[in-house]
């Protein structure tokens, strides 16, 4: 049984697959929780799951991105977004910023997707989710960042909730 759907990815046609496969993933992840579709932040992640395929894919990546327009040293500007025509009820989306995350042992994801909620909705969405009441497949973030996650153990992608967009973050960024 191969453990990991996409890896190991080694060109630009495995990696367009992937991000595919997370692009739908997520947005059923995003209506499983929300019962719609949110707008993207722009942003969208490929997890790698060896060594040497973070290698390739941070060569490859480097072919697609812009390295001096990069948000955190983590998130790359593509130099040609990626659209992902819509699907059945799944909405069409544009990528603009690409990251390919390191191997991580306990994370068998292919990738992820951002998700944008205005701060308001955002903060209501968080509270509930610090007060107990449940959003299917939802919590808040048990790291350091400000964000919800999206999971669900039969999928095999995760997704995020921000109260900002790329654009708005870079901006940010700018001003400090």
């Amino acid at each position: 049984m191969k453990l990991y759907r996409f890896s190991p990815i080694r060109d630009k046609k495995a990696l367009m697959r992937a991000i595919r496969h997370a692009h739908f993933a997520c947005h059923a992840l995003c209506k499983q929780s929300f019962g719609k579709y949110l707008p993207v932040t722009g942003t969208i992640g490929v997890f790698c799951h060896y060594d040497d395929e973070y290698e390739h894919l941070t060569k490859l990546r480097k072919s697609l991105t812009d390295p001096s327009d990069n948000w955190n040293q983590k998130y790359f500007r593509l130099y040609q977004p990626i659209t992902i025509p819509a699907k059945g009820d799944a909405p069409e989306a544009t990528y603009t910023y690409l990251y390919t995350r390191h191997p991580d042992p306990y994370r068998f994801q292919v990738g992820d997707v951002d998700f944008y909620l205005p701060p308001g909705q955002y903060d209501q969405a968080k509270e509930l989710l610090k007060t107990g009441q449940k959003l299917k497949g939802a919590r808040v973030y048990p790291g350091d960042m400000d964000m919800i996650e999206l999971y669900n153990p039969d999928v095999d992608c995760c997704a995020y909730i921000l109260n900002k967009t790329m654009t708005q973050r870079n901006k940010e960024q700018e001003s400090v």
